[in-house]
C-alpha cells in the first residue's frame, strides 16, 4: 500500500493528512494554543472518591477535574498476587497525590480521563514503568524477526520497567534500540524527580506536538513521501530524521508551490465531504451517518443502484462497496465509541459471511483499537472502536444557535401560528390600536395570505390594526414586534414609502402570477413594479403609485417622465 503524508502548518492550525494509494485515510488537526492532552503526566491531587462509581475525580490544573477509574488505577503487588481487585475508596482518598496519564481527551462537558499505567512512546519502543516484560508489535509479521527483536530486548532493558517493541523497529539495529531506550530511561527519570519536586497539581511532561508526534508515530520505511508546506518545520523534521532515521531524509519534500498544499493533494475536498451526514457510493448507493453522543448509527442504502443480475447481487456489491468506505469514514471522520452499521437485508447467509470479513478486513488498517461483532438477523452489525480524542465533526463543528443539536427548524405553518398566538396576546392591551412585526418573508406569506385575505381575516378577529414585514435575512423561526401602539403611528413607521415618491430598488424576481410584473423590496416592504419583469437583477428608479398595508405599486420612474413629457 502507498502511502503518503502530508503537512500543512499556519498560525492557527496544524493539520496533517495520511493518504493511501493517494486517498485520505486519516486527518490530524492541533491548534498552537489548545494542545492536545493525552500521553501528558502530571502530579495529580485527588479532589474526591464516588464509591458508588468506582472512580474518582483528579485535579491535573487544566480547566476540568479528570475521571480515574478503578481499573485504571495500579493495584497493590499483594492485591495483583491473590487476584482480588481493590476498591477504590481503599486505593484512593481526598489530597492523595497520584502519578497518572492522560488517555482521552476531555470531550464536551467530560473532563479526561487518566491512567496510572504510565506508557511513554519513543521512536522504536514504548516504556511501561512497573511492568516487567518485551513485548512485540503484531504488525511485525515475520517470526524470526519478531524473536530476534524479543531477544534483544530481553539483553538490554532493566527490572521494573516494561517495554514493547514498536513496528517501526522492524529491521532496525541494537544500537537504536539501545540509543532509544537509553532516551526513554532518562524521562522515566526526569518524570520521578519532578513529582518528589513539584506541588500538585503540576505538569510534569507532555508530549510531542503533533507534527513530532507523527514524525515520531507514522514516517516509517513504508511511507513513499512526507510533503510539508512549512521551510521552519521542514528543516526541524531534517534535524530529527538525521538523529533517529537518516535514511528517510531524502523522502522529506518541502512544498513551495502557490497553489494551497491540501487543495494540491485534494485533501480540502476529502475533509469537507466527511463533515456530510451522506456520502455517495461509486455504484450508486449512499451512506447516512448519524452521530450522537452515545453511539454513531450508519445507514446503507442501494440508491440509484440498480444492479444487472439480481437483488442478492444488487445488494451483496453495495454492502460490500459500503463497509470499504465506512472502514475509511471511520477513520478519517476519527469515530469512536459504539458504531452501528445498518446494512441492506442479505437472504444468503455466506454473503453475510463476506460481508463482515470485508469489514474486518478494512478495520484492521486501522492503528485505533477497534472490534467488529457478527451480523444479526436484522442485518446489523457492531463495531467498537476505542475513542481517544475528539472526531473531526466535533473539531471542525459548533452545534447550530438555532437547532441547538436537533438538526431541524419548526415548519413555516408552524412559525407562522406561533406569530399569530404572540399578536393576539399583545393586541388584547386597550392601548395597542396597531402592530408591526417582522419575520421571515416565507412566515409573513403565510400570515397575509393570498391577496391578504388571512391578513383582513386575522384583524377582523381582533379588531386591531396588523402590519406585517417580510425580510429574507431572517432565520425561519425568529420574529420581532417592531412597535404597538396608536395607529397613525405605527402606520408611519411600518410603510417605507410614500405615494409620489421616488425610490433605487433591485428587481428581485418577477411576479409569481403576473410575470410582466416585477418584485423589489425594501426594508422587507414589497413593490410590486409594472412592466419590471424582465429586469430581475437590474437596479431600477421606481414611482410609488399606491400604498397597502402589505405591499405598494409602482411603476419605473424613466417610464413615467417620458408619459408626462408626452402631453
Amino acid at each position: 500500500m502507498k502511502q503518503k503524508i502530508v503537512i500543512n502548518c499556519d498560525s492557527k492550525l496544524t493539520r496533517v493528512a495520511l493518504l493511501e494509494n493517494n486517498k485520505v485515510a486519516e486527518i490530524y488537526f492541533e491548534r498552537p494554543l489548545h494542545q492536545r492532552l493525552v500521553g501528558n503526566i502530571y502530579k495529580g491531587v485527588v479532589e474526591n472518591v464516588l464509591p458508588g462509581m468506582q472512580a474518582a475525580f483528579v485535579d491535573v490544573g487544566e480547566e476540568k477535574n479528570a475521571f480515574y477509574y478503578v481499573d485504571d488505577i495500579p493495584q497493590p503487588k499483594d492485591a495483583q498476587t491473590n487476584g482480588k481487585k481493590m476498591r477504590v475508596q481503599h486505593l484512593l482518598h481526598p489530597k492523595k497525590e497520584v502519578l497518572v496519564q492522560v488517555m482521552k481527551e476531555s470531550i464536551g462537558s467530560k473532563g479526561a480521563r487518566l491512567t496510572g499505567h504510565i506508557t511513554i512512546p519513543g521512536r522504536y519502543l514504548v516504556l511501561m514503568p512497573g511492568l516487567n516484560y518485551v513485548g512485540v508489535s503484531r504488525r511485525i509479521e515475520s517470526q524470526q524477526e519478531r524473536e530476534r527483536l524479543k531477544k534483544e530486548m530481553e539483553d538490554l532493558y532493566p527490572p521494573g520497567v516494561g517495554v514493547i517493541v514498536r513496528t517501526v523497529a522492524e529491521g532496525t539495529d541494537p544500537e537504536n534500540l539501545k540509543s532509544d531506550l537509553d532516551s526513554l530511561l532518562r524521562i522515566w527519570k526526569n518524570i520521578n524527580k519532578l513529582f518528589q519536586k513539584e506541588k500538585a497539581p503540576a505538569l510534569l511532561y507532555r508530549d510531542l506536538a503533533l507534527v513530532n508526534r507523527i514524525v515520531r508515530d507514522l514516517f516509517n520505511d513504508y511511507v513513499e513521501e512526507m510533503v510539508v508546506d512549512n521551510k521552519e518545520e521542514y528543516h526541524k523534521i531534517l534535524g530529527n530524521l538525521a538523529y533517529f532515521s537518516p535514511h528517510l531524509k531524502n523522502r522529506l519534500t518541502y512544498y513551495d508551490k502557490k497553489e494551497p498544499i491540501f487543495d494540491y493533494f485534494q485533501i480540502e475536498e476529502e475533509i469537507e465531504r466527511s463533515l456530510n451526514r451522506m456520502i455517495w457510493l461509486k455504484c450508486g448507493g449512499y451512506l447516512v451517518f448519524d452521530e450522537t453522543e452515545a453511539l454513531t448509527a450508519i445507514d446503507v442504502n442501494t440508491g440509484k443502484y440498480t444492479g444487472k443480475r439480481n437483488l442478492e447481487d444488487t445488494i451483496l456489491k453495495t454492502n460490500l462497496e459500503a463497509v470499504v468506505e465506512i472502514a475509511r469514514q471511520v477513520r478519517l471522520r476519527d469515530i469512536g465509541g459504539i458504531i452501528i452499521i445498518d446494512l441492506i437485508d442479505m437472504d444468503s447467509p455466506e454473503n453475510r459471511r463476506r460481508v463482515v470479513e470485508k469489514l474486518k478486513q478494512e478495520m484492521n488498517k486501522d492503528r485505533t483499537k477497534s472490534q467488529v461483532l457478527g451480523i444479526t438477523s436484522l442485518g446489523l452489525v457492531e463495531v467498537s472502536r476505542k475513542k481517544v480524542k475528539q472526531s473531526i465533526s466535533e473539531v471542525m463543528l459548533q452545534p447550530c444557535a438555532y437547532c441547538h443539536g436537533k438538526g431541524k427548524t419548526l415548519s413555516l405553518e408552524a412559525v407562522s401560528s406561533k406569530v399569530e398566538r404572540e399578536l393576539k396576546k399583545m393586541l388584547l392591551r386597550k392601548d395597542v390600536e396597531a402592530i408591526l412585526v417582522e419575520t421571515n418573508s416565507e412566515v409573513a406569506a403565510l400570515l397575509i395570505g393570498s391577496g391578504g385575505a388571512y391578513l383582513k381575516k386575522l384583524e377582523a378577529s381582533t379588531g386591531k390594526n396588523i402590519f406585517i414585514r417580510g425580510s429574507d435575512n431572517l432565520h425561519v423561526e425568529k420574529y420581532s414586534i417592531l412597535m404597538s401602539g396608536p395607529l397613525q403611528e405605527v402606520a408611519r413607521h411600518a410603510l417605507p414609502v410614500v405615494e409620489g415618491g421616488i425610490y433605487r430598488v433591485q428587481v428581485e424576481e418577477p411576479h409569481s402570477t403576473n410575470p410582466d410584473h416585477g418584485i423589489a423590496r425594501l426594508h422587507g416592504y414589497v413593490l410590486d413594479i409594472e412592466d419590471g419583469g424582465e429586469l430581475v437583477g437590474e437596479e431600477v428608479q421606481v414611482v410609488i403609485k399606491e400604498t397597502t398595508r402589505t405591499f405598494a405599486k409602482a411603476v419605473l420612474w424613466k417610464r413615467t417622465t417620458l408619459e408626462d413629457n408626452e402631453f
